[in-house]
């Protein structure tokens, strides 16, 4: 995986999502749990759509292009227990939080070429919390929410959708098979 500067390995980046779900499910994540990621593609948007499932968790990957009104109603409506943003979004998503009216747990990714302003936890710290060892907790069954994704909005507020493990599976195998 290259991000900028950084290369890791596959092998380092499944320690990665294991220590990542572990330290979701430290902060509370359960089953079913909503965990909203709002930044660009980056190792820590990659990692989330491993570690969120590997929690048991639903991961709800959020437009870096919205403002700050559409990323609150996003948290809200779909009662997000965790929220990571990239510091590149910083001003977007501090405004975002200011709106939500219920506690979260934040987690701030430096960008390339940014830093984390520290008022929140930074996204290595968070991940140092988490086990390389810790359990992944398989779904029971294939139609079990892997994510939610919303709309853009543009006929109110933004509207969610959820797909499911066997979703994902078939879609990824029909991108495979395409001629």
């Amino acid at each position: 995986i290259i991000d900028g500067p950084r290369r890791i390995s596959y092998r380092d980046m499944f320690g990665r999502c294991r220590r990542a779900a572990d330290a979701l499910r430290k902060a509370g994540v359960g089953s079913l749990d909503t965990v909203s990621v709002f930044a660009p593609n980056s190792v820590a948007m990659l990692e989330m759509h491993y570690a969120a499932p590997m929690a048991g968790a639903v991961l709800n990957a959020i437009n870096f292009r919205l403002d700050a009104p559409t990323v609150a109603f996003i948290l809200e409506h779909a009662e997000s227990k965790v929220f990571l943003f990239d510091s590149e979004l910083g001003p977007v998503a501090r405004a975002a939080l200011a709106q939500v009216k219920r506690p979260l747990t934040v987690v701030e990714a430096a960008a390339p070429g940014h830093t984390a302003k520290g008022d929140f936890v930074e996204y290595e710290a968070f991940l140092a919390s988490g086990d390389p060892e810790g359990g992944i907790d398989w779904p029971e069954e294939e139609w079990r929410a892997i994510s939610l994704n919303y709309t853009s909005g543009t006929t109110g507020n933004p509207k969610g959708v959820v797909c499911h493990h066997r979703g994902a599976y078939l879609n990824a195998l029909g991108q495979g098979l395409e001629i």
